[in-house]
């Protein structure tokens, strides 16, 4: 099945528009066409990846990254190819068409894309009734931002509205303030406004769980799990200022990173001509594992850690894990990978958690997090 994608499906797919590849994409998930050809064998994925965070239990740690499925619309035929978690978004109070196209370029040499898609979705409301279609064969996360239109001083009340519609649907809920796509939202990670933003999100998630959950424990009914997507374009203090932030308020992870604005390093040769936007990809691994070791050693593992950010294969999982982070996630390497791209990185992963001699994933976790893997 991989020599048919790498040697018929992607060429023809490299050939087209990035976007209009990426619709062809989500068309065939949706018909069933890619799940049903490529979908692996239970007996293809391996065992003993399963992990416990936030008080959710995941298959394995490798889910998909928003901006993938920002419309739910294909959340089942992507956990049918191996995907442990599924985060859907980054979907918005109201729908709103992003930026103008073109907006989505590969860049080959690199093995990255870059973005300037600006919250393209059918608005909260839609994707939440897709949802409830669903047959939730995994965890199910819902990134959510801010409104372009909405003036960063109302962006709480916006982002308030958009979660309080999303969460009855979500396993978790992602608090996107590090999109480079959307003007002034970055912003939002300023530990002022974060702080206001943040609690104001914990304690409504308090209040709607009091009101919607039921059979919850003696001190009461469990929060949906709140995540907070950073950039990797932060300084060292600022991204302790925003871990101690989260636990000081009761988030329940980072996810770290989100796309880089920095162009160092890149070999492409088309740049700018593309102009603005987000890059993910091979060039975003070292800066993420930096982003997230800091993180890891900075709160002694307490504080989980989704790691994002040039997650190709078993290898780069593993460095990921070994930095501190006990949950995956991947975009581009789906890009380029193809759809064995789940059920081959977790190969991978797991003959190297046996050949290194941990016992589960969970003994892994942070192993190497004092850098050695890191450039300088």
């Amino acid at each position: 099945m991989g020599f048919i994608w790498e040697k018929m499906v992607r060429p023809v797919m490299f050939s087209l528009e990035a976007e209009r590849a990426h619709e062809l994409g989500m068309m065939a998930l949706r018909k069933g066409l890619a799940s049903g050809l490529f979908a692996p064998r239970s007996s293809e994925l391996p065992q003993g990846l399963a992990v416990s965070r936030f008080g959710l239990d995941f298959a394995n740690p490798l889910g998909l990254a928003a901006g993938f499925d920002k419309n739910a619309v294909a959340v089942d035929a992507l956990a049918n190819l191996g995907f442990g978690f599924v985060e859907v978004g980054t979907v918005t109070y109201e729908p709103q068409p992003g930026n103008e196209r073109p907006r989505l370029f590969r860049l080959p040499a690199d093995r990255a894309l870059i973005n300037r898609l600006g919250f393209n979705n059918d608005g909260a409301e839609t994707v939440v009734r897709r949802l409830s279609q669903s047959k939730r064969p995994c965890v199910i996360g819902i990134n959510i931002g801010k409104n372009r239109t909405v003036k960063l001083e109302d962006a709480v009340a916006n982002y308030l509205r958009c979660f309080e519609l999303v969460y009855s649907a979500a396993d978790y809920i992602a608090i996107n303030v590090s999109s480079p796509n959307t003007p002034g939202l970055r912003d939002l990670q300023q530990i002022g406004a974060l702080r206001e933003l943040l609690l104001a999100i914990i304690e409504r998630g308090n209040e709607l769980s009091d009101q919607k959950e039921t059979g919850g424990s003696e001190t009461g009914p469990r929060r949906k799990p709140v995540l907070v997507k950073i950039a990797p374009d932060l300084s060292d203090d600022e991204i302790i200022a925003i871990a101690d932030l989260c636990a000081e308020l009761g988030a329940d992870g980072i996810i770290a990173t989100n796309t880089t604005v920095s162009r160092k390093g890149l070999r492409s040769v088309n740049l700018e001509d593309i102009g603005a936007g987000g890059v993910s990809g091979k060039p975003l691994t070292q800066r993420s594992n930096r982003v997230i070791s800091l993180i890891f050693r900075h709160t002694q593992g307490r504080l989980p850690i989704v790691g994002v950010g040039g997650v190709f294969s078993g290898e780069d999982a593993f460095e990921k894990i070994a930095a501190g982070a006990s949950l995956l996630q991947a975009y581009t390497g789906f890009v380029y990978g193809g759809p064995r791209f789940a059920v081959e990185l977790l190969t991978g992963l797991a003959r190297i958690l046996e050949t290194e001699g941990f016992s589960s994933l969970d003994a892994a976790v942070g192993c190497r997090s004092d850098g050695q893997f890191f450039e300088p």
